[in-house]
């Protein structure tokens, strides 16, 4: 019996690690190529240099799109913010009809696949006379960026004691002061986390800003276009600071829901 156990184990542990390989080591070359000396990806590498990161910040159409992305993600969390927590405090604090039906119509954009959601939207905005453009695109992204703040902050409130909140008004604070100095403390966490993965997915966005863009370029239209003639020392270069830079906002976000839970 043990050895079958042991058995298993072993196979198990082989299919995780292939899982594992499958995922993260096409992550793990790009990473590697970033740094290879030579223009072409080839193996074994001539050299290691930093000149396709040189080359990157000297590219102008990539750093206009860098900051074209940047500028969508924030405005596209900031509205989502401005309407995903006073939506949560109404699921959680009011009583409507319809409501249970809310609750999971609001998960929609995060169900749906993302060309659905562009293509539905542009014809949208054609309708209403609104060309491919910017504003277009942030509008876009706000749909599911909504959704994951309403659904996160909407968890955290759920689990919070109302009891303090009781004790705060019978001390005599005001609604808005019970708001600010009780609530809004111990649902920080899930603001900050749900405002950093809402950046991390805007900035990685790709359907929905495909269909909404025009001229408009964010980086991942960028670099999908750079790809058209394959993968160059210069690609991977800053795919890889989009990969940190987004493995580092997902690490943050993920850390404060933990300290939450605990």
């Amino acid at each position: 019996m043990r050895q079958t156990w042991n058995g298993i184990t072993l196979c198990l542990a082989l299919f995780s690690a292939g899982v594992l390989a499958f995922i993260y080591l096409p992550l793990l070359v790009v990473v590697v190529y970033s740094f290879n000396a030579d223009s072409v990806n080839s193996f074994p590498m001539t050299g290691v240099s930093l000149k396709w990161y040189r080359a990157m910040m000297q590219n102008q159409q990539l750093i206009a799109s860098l900051k074209n992305s940047v500028m969508v993600a924030l405005i596209s969390t900031g509205l989502a913010m401005l309407l995903g927590v006073p939506g949560a405090l109404a699921l959680d604090r009011y009583d409507f009809a319809g409501k249970k039906i809310f609750e999971r119509i609001v998960l929609l954009p995060l169900i749906l696949p993302g060309i659905l959601t562009g293509v539905a939207m542009l014809g949208f905005f054609q309708e209403m006379g609104i060309k491919p453009s910017m504003p277009a695109v942030v509008i876009g992204h706000t749909t599911f960026l909504i959704a994951i703040v309403l659904t996160q902050v909407y968890a955290r409130l759920k689990r919070l004691d109302r009891a303090i909140e009781e004790a705060s008004a019978d001390l005599g604070a005001s609604r808005w002061q019970t708001f600010w100095h009780i609530t809004l403390p111990n649902i920080s966490t899930a603001l900050i986390g749900s405002a950093l993965l809402s950046f991390t997915l805007s900035l990685d966005e790709i359907p929905v800003t495909f269909f909404l863009n025009g001229v408009f370029n964010t980086l991942p239209i960028q670099i999908w276009g750079m790809t058209r003639n394959g993968l160059t020392p210069e690609v991977n270069a800053i795919s890889t600071v989009v990969f940190l830079a987004s493995l580092i906002l997902i690490v943050i976000s993920t850390r404060l829901r933990e300290e939450e839970k605990a």
